[in-house]
């Protein structure tokens, strides 16, 4: 991967992790600033309902965070960008379009035709 590509990513996951930083940081400030005293039990409950919709969306954007952070360390271990299971170099349209994968298309698609049948 040249120098100018792998650079280009890099300010992506950059973005990526930023953007995960920032609106997990606005969610504990804006639960924190919710009063929670409401004495209809249907706003209770509505407003917990959203709340737990809300740390379930944080919880798979910290895990999409961890594969940020990954991605990086690869980028400066110079191994970013090369497939997991075969070895070859994954295509920069993928890498673009999803920056954290580890698996280029042909080694994915036979991953989930294999997870398909299980």
């Amino acid at each position: 991967m040249r120098k100018k590509q792998l650079e280009k990513i890099k300010v992506r996951l950059e973005e990526m992790q930023a953007e995960i930083l920032g609106e997990s940081e606005e969610t504990v400030h804006g639960m924190q600033e919710e009063s929670t005293l409401y004495p209809d039990p249907n706003d209770r409950a509505s407003l917990e309902t959203e709340h737990i919709n809300n740390l379930r969306i944080r919880d798979r954007e910290r895990k999409l965070l961890t594969k940020v952070e990954e991605a990086l360390e690869r980028v400066e271990n110079n191994t970013y960008g090369n497939c997991e299971e075969c070895g070859q170099e994954i295509g920069e349209e993928r890498l673009l379009i999803r920056p954290v994968t580890t698996f280029c298309i042909v080694c994915k698609e036979s991953l989930e035709a294999v997870e398909d049948k299980i």
